[in-house]
């Protein structure tokens, strides 16, 4: 059995995995990053993440830090405007649009969007530049035994890492988590999200626009021209059964449903890559540490695909634990950093996914009564200047 040491051994290589490893090789800590798959970072290769992540303001200066938004910022999307449109009316069309400007607090975009098959190529092209940094593609974590002093990390390959911090960034079923212990809460909401891409003749105009009418939202988030033509990545929440039947209909009635659904807000929507479906649910663990191991994004946190919280949490995380590891490097992954990042996390992390579990719960009502009075509680907070300027700082998340 061969042996390593380094500071840090991150344990997932999806995107949250693979910016914890650029963010703490950047700052000069040593580390391995493992993933027992390995990456597909082509866009119409079999297995390609067709999400898109929104990167918020406050993330993307992490990003920058670590040396991939140079990497990233020629292939994003502005977000300049959260659209919300209500067409929960008898008929599927818009009775209610209202905008929220990033113009109004900033002189920014709320954030830019990426395709996550895209994050991976670029993320993976950054560690290679890291001499500090080891990126093991088909390498899993099989076993996690910890003491006060250290942890030692069995690989599938057979060797071992002996490291001061391992960071569980290995998705909502963490086997690192399940290693140390920790509970999670888990809510499940009987629904699916359908992840595509399609192009459209009206440009986007750098707009994100979520349409509410039951099942959960449909939301089109800008994208670079595809072919010559306006594009936008699309996810369609659903529930469940309804959403695995509408993932196995025949492209021509696949379009005609997504355009009845989208209220043909930017002409009639082309289909422009694979469907992918994914299931939906909200998680938290009981707490986002144990000896010497953080717990980051989904293996601490799991949210509904709504106002783009779900990476921007995870790299909030990672904020805290940088700021802590940069303030005192001898205490790397000791109990006193690990307490600390909880405390300054696990309440924030909380709020979030009980404020997102209420916007999902709202965007799901089929009842008319119901769909009325959300468009009613929307109407009530736009026309609230002071309160629509505060939530959309909150949706920034620029407090980690």
């Amino acid at each position: 059995m061969t042996h390593q040491t380094v500071d840090i051994l991150v344990s997932g290589g999806g995107v949250a995995g693979l910016t914890a490893a650029a963010v703490f090789g950047s700052a000069g800590f040593s580390v391995i990053c493992v993933d027992p798959a390995p990456p597909v970072t082509e866009r119409d290769a079999e297995g390609s993440d067709l999400r898109t992540t929104a990167f918020l303001q406050p993330a993307q200066a992490l990003l920058d830090r670590a040396g991939l938004w140079e990497r990233l910022a020629p292939h994003a999307a502005d977000l300049q405007i959260m659209r919300i449109v209500d067409a929960g009316g008898p008929e599927p069309a818009a009775r209610l649009t209202k905008d929220f400007n990033a113009s109004d607090i900033s002189d920014r975009p709320f954030g830019w969007n990426l395709p996550n098959w895209l994050l991976r190529r670029e993320m993976v092209a950054r560690l290679h530049e890291l001499p500090n940094v080891e990126f093991r593609a088909g390498t899993g974590t099989q076993t996690v035994f910890t003491r006060e002093a250290e942890a030692r990390v069995g690989l599938t390959d057979g060797s071992q890492v002996r490291c001061k911090l391992v960071i569980a960034a290995d998705g909502r079923n963490s086997p690192v988590r399940e290693a140390v212990g920790v509970p999670v809460k888990t809510i499940r909401y009987g629904q699916k999200a359908l992840a595509f891409a399609v192009t459209h003749p009206i440009p986007h105009d750098n707009i994100s626009t979520e349409i509410h009418r039951s099942g959960g939202p449909f939301t089109l988030v800008p994208l670079p021209d595809y072919e010559g033509k306006p594009s936008s990545a699309i996810v369609w929440m659903e529930e469940g059964p309804k959403a695995m039947r509408l993932s196995r209909l025949d492209v021509p009635d696949f379009e005609a449903a997504m355009n009845e659904r989208s209220c043909m807000l930017y002409g009639p929507l082309t289909l422009a890559s694979r469907r992918t479906v994914w299931p939906i649910i909200s998680q938290i663990a009981e707490r986002m540490y144990a000896e010497r191991v953080a717990l980051v994004a989904e293996a601490a946190h799991v949210v509904p695909p709504i106002g783009a919280q779900g990476l921007n949490m995870s790299l909030g995380d990672m904020r805290v634990l940088l700021e802590l590891a940069e303030a005192a490097p001898d205490r790397l992954g000791d109990r006193t950093m690990l307490e600390t990042y909880h405390r300054r996390r696990h309440l924030e992390v909380q709020a979030r996914v009980t404020g997102i579990d209420v916007l999902n719960r709202a965007s799901m009502v089929s009842a008319q009564p119901l769909r009325d009075l959300r468009m009613m509680g929307l109407n009530a907070i736009y026309s609230l200047p002071a309160v629509r300027r505060t939530m959309m700082q909150m949706g920034l998340g620029a407090r980690g």
